[in-house]
């Protein structure tokens, strides 16, 4: 019998500390004027003391678990997309997993930058449909603020912290991943990079003195960049699903940029009812984007069972990638279920 890999649990978590445009007025040359009409982005979530990608992700892996109301001892695999691990090694996925409790997952970390969870997403539905696992937690991660040059006002304005997470189980129920298209154009690594700190430019009192340690980002490349490929790989991805973009329910994009979703919308045919935004008080959190925005829409109702969702990130690498979810589920009787009251949300 063929079996499906079928989200059946989502959970996100966002640091306690809010930081305004206002508040970035006094430390860098910016205005919130700036800020919002190039990029759309009012505030975003800062990491603090104690709070770090692991732990962020152990929030958001717990309440997906909970939304189940599966127990941590049945996953089979953690995979957490991350490019802020806590630490070179071990992996972040490693500490999630102690933290969980669920001594018999393997746990991974797998890092393609900002398209990071959908690529997740795709290798735990296959370990699912594959036949070699049943219950796979992904979880996107990522604290950008601890790699953020807050003196350079191209970057600063931009990212914020945060965790999402799914999770995918298997199940004859026809839905889960129809399709997925990643991508990479290695000729752009250089367009969004943090240049030291691995072992081409190991780190060093020179690579420190010269801010290596921080995102690097030409800014006009990644949008040009970033708009087609969303709109090329969302479009192919649409196609492989055998759809057409007037059957997705919800289209969910990595939450980079206002500008930036809304001409791969256009180009896309998607009608603004059917776009999902939230970078406004989010900023970009990287990995983190697509399931914290999820995780939103199912608060605010817009996600029912049988909808066609759309997922789209782009990235460093420069990478892309694209899918489009079966929903199977409803969102408030799984909440009401295992005990929890939708209303109340999710995001920490």
């Amino acid at each position: 019998m063929r079996q499906y890999a079928n989200i059946v649990g989502w959970g996100a978590a966002v640091p306690r500390r809010v930081v305004t445009n206002s508040e970035l007025e006094k430390m860098v040359d910016t205005s919130d004027e700036w800020i919002r009409s190039r990029t759309g982005i009012s505030e975003r979530r800062i990491a603090g003391p104690g709070e770090t990608t692991s732990s962020l992700a152990l929030q958001a892996g717990k309440q997906a678990l909970a939304v189940a109301g599966l127990p941590a001892s049945d996953l089979d695999i953690i995979i957490v997309a991350t490019m802020t691990p806590d630490y070179p090694m071990p992996s972040a996925a490693a500490i999630v997993q102690h933290g969980l409790g669920a001594s018999r997952a393997g746990a991974f970390d797998l890092n393609a930058a900002c398209s990071g969870f959908v690529y997740a997403l795709a290798v735990g539905s296959q370990l699912i449909v594959s036949g070699m696992s049943v219950n796979v937690l992904v979880i996107g991660a990522d604290t950008i603020s601890n790699v953020i040059d807050w003196t350079d006002r191209n970057t600063c304005v931009l990212f914020g912290d945060g965790a999402g997470a799914v999770l995918l189980q298997a199940t004859d129920q026809p839905g889960g991943l129809l399709s997925c298209v990643l991508g990479t154009d290695g000729a752009g690594v250089d367009a969004l990079i943090i240049p030291a700190g691995g072992s081409r430019n190991p780190a060093s009192v020179e690579t420190v003195t010269n801010r290596q340690h921080y995102v690097k980002m030409n800014g006009n490349e990644v949008y040009r960049f970033a708009v087609n490929a969303i709109s090329r790989s969302m479009a192919q991805a649409i196609e492989r699903a055998g759809l057409s973009s007037d059957e997705i329910d919800l289209f969910i994009p990595h939450q980079a940029n206002i500008r930036i979703i809304q001409s791969a919308a256009k180009a896309l045919n998607f009608p603004h009812e059917k776009v999902f935004t939230n970078v406004e008080r989010y900023g970009n959190t990287s990995s983190a984007s697509i399931p914290i925005a999820l995780c939103e829409a199912i608060e605010q109702g817009r996600v029912r069972a049988g909808d066609n969702l759309a997922f789209v990130g782009f990235g460093a690498g420069l990478t892309w990638a694209a899918s489009v979810v079966r929903w199977t589920v409803d969102p408030a009787a799984a909440a009401r279920v295992n005990g929890r009251i939708a209303a109340e949300g999710v995001i920490a």
